[in-house]
């Protein structure tokens, strides 16, 4: 079977087990001052487009995009379950956001409250 991305409420079960495992994977690796997850409750007030992938009908992964107007969008809180991971998953989802480096969006500086992270990573797409 194919992977579906479909959109879905960022307090969904399977929305809320694949953000928390993403915050289990992070904690230890980045200090809290590297971390800019948005809380589910910050998803949902910020209206984060937001989208869980599934294989077989096994939720595999999550991504939203937060759009600023036409000018720039901010993944958020994208992963994908260790076990599918290798098979293209993060791509498609990635593709799904539309940002993404083979439609458009080139590298620039980190800005804002990015700035002085240095594992923060930004696009943007020249028109």
């Amino acid at each position: 079977m194919a992977a579906v991305i479909s959109p879905e409420h960022p307090g969904s079960p399977d929305a809320t087990a694949l953000i928390a495992e993403l915050d289990a994977h992070l904690e230890p690796l980045y200090p809290s001052e590297s971390r800019h997850g948005f809380s589910v409750q910050k998803l949902i007030a910020d209206s984060v487009a937001f989208f869980v992938i599934r294989e077989s009908d096994a939720p595999a992964g999550c991504g939203g995009i937060k759009l600023f107007g036409t000018e720039y969008g901010e993944v958020k809180r994208m992963c994908v379950r260790p076990a599918f991971r290798g098979v293209g998953l993060a791509k498609l989802l990635l593709e799904h956001l539309r940002l993404y480096e083979q439609v458009g969006f080139q590298r620039i500086p980190p800005f804002g409250p990015y700035r002085d992270d240095p594992v923060s990573r930004c696009y943007e797409k020249r028109i």
